[in-house]
């Protein structure tokens, strides 16, 4: 028998002499993920901010109305007749008085000729019958006229006196007539279409009238604004005029400045609204009737308003809140009570104090406490 351990056994001796030599000098290498993640002290989220601001700011209802002419007049014709000349073009502007339309006037002098020799006729019947009057009067006196005789005289005078008073009733009508066939405007302002031409038959009163004047200058605009605002509206209106403006929304230029003038007795039920009017000078006309227009009524001004960008404020189950910028670089999560938004910028009512910073773009990668870096800063520069 041999004294010798098989091959094999000491391959294995060796192989596991060598393994255990290799596990005792080494030791195993782990790998711990950096600290941060989101939110954490480990890694700053870039984020926009902006600084408070305490400036004036407007207190201001938004509308959309439509301007309306301040006054509108459709000119008929108050006789029949033909027309025979037509003294303006569409679309001109006419001043009050100033003619428009004439009408045959032939039939009318006519008419008013012979009214006026009727008159002349009836006046000296009725002076022959008053004379006639007196001298039955006279006669009765010495007993030769009857007492009927005298009566009879009376009435015959009295009767032409009357008669006279018809005359000039119709003189006075027949003057008007005549008038009526010399067409004014009753309001200065800017025609329409015309709807008749020279030539023409026009009706006393037809159902079309002959031309409509607008007055545009000044001019209306009509809105309405939700009743929950009417309270503030009366309560401003109270303490004065409240301005309105009115631009249309087409138009780059300046809106028209007015005030307002009219507020209705009711609210509409079906709407919950109410119809308000302003009243707009109106001289550049910028403003047209039937325009639909964007109406701004500034009722009061805040001097020293809190004022942040509307992109600021976020909104949680909670509330509203900001993400405020503290010395360290670092945030805090603080609940803010907004009193209105103004365009891009957003009131607080409390919360915030000027001059603080708040971020304005990149709040969904902050919680309270995390650190940021600035990547534009309150003059919308890139921060340094």
């Amino acid at each position: 028998m041999s004294n010798r351990f098989p091959s094999y056994i000491v391959l294995a001796a060796l192989a596991a002499s060598l393994c255990t030599a290799a596990c005792s000098g080494s030791e195993a290498v782990t790998s711990t993920p950096p600290a941060g993640g989101r939110g954490g002290q480990g890694a700053a989220v870039p984020v926009n901010t902006a600084t408070v601001a305490e400036k004036a700011i407007p207190l201001e209802l938004s509308a959309i109305g439509s301007a309306e002419a301040y006054q509108t007049v459709a000119v008929r014709a108050q006789i029949t007749g033909g027309l025979t000349s037509v003294r303006f073009k569409e679309g001109d502007d006419v001043t009050k008085d100033q003619v428009l339309f004439t009408l045959d006037r032939r039939p009318l002098e006519a008419a008013l000729e012979q009214a006026k020799a009727n008159l002349q006729r009836d006046t000296a019947q009725a002076a022959n019958a008053k004379a006639q009057a007196q001298r039955f009067q006279d006669l009765a006196a010495r007993g030769i006229a009857t007492k009927e005789q005298v009566d009879t005289s009376a009435a015959g005078a009295a009767a032409l006196e009357a008669t006279l008073e018809a005359d000039r009733a119709a003189v006075e009508n027949a003057t008007v007539q005549l008038q009526y066939a010399t067409i004014t405007a009753p309001i200065a302002g800017r025609t329409g279409t015309l709807m008749v031409h020279e030539g023409n038959l026009v009706r006393a009163n037809d159902a079309t009238p002959l031309v409509v004047i607008n007055q545009v200058t000044p001019i209306n605009v009509s809105f309405g604004i939700p009743e929950s605002r009417l309270p503030d509206l009366k309560m401003y209106l109270s303490r004065g005029s409240v301005k309105v403006e009115a631009l249309a929304p087409t138009d780059t230029g300046e809106p028209s400045v007015g005030r307002i003038t009219f507020v209705d007795n009711a609210v509409d039920p079906t709407t919950g609204t109410i119809r308000i009017k302003g009243v707009f000078p109106n001289e550049a006309r910028h403003l047209w009737p039937g325009q639909f227009v964007n109406v701004t009524v500034t009722l009061t001004t805040d001097p020293h308003a809190i004022v942040v960008p509307t992109t600021a404020v976020q909104t949680s189950q909670t509330g509203q809140y900001v993400f405020v910028v503290k010395s360290d670089q670092t945030v805090e999560l603080r609940t803010v009570k907004v009193a209105r938004a103004a365009d891009s910028e957003t009131v607080i009512q409390n919360g915030l104090k000027a001059g603080e910073t708040v971020v304005t773009d990149g709040q969904l990668r902050l919680t309270p406490g995390s650190r940021i870096s600035v990547k534009s800063g309150p003059d919308g520069k890139v921060a340094p």
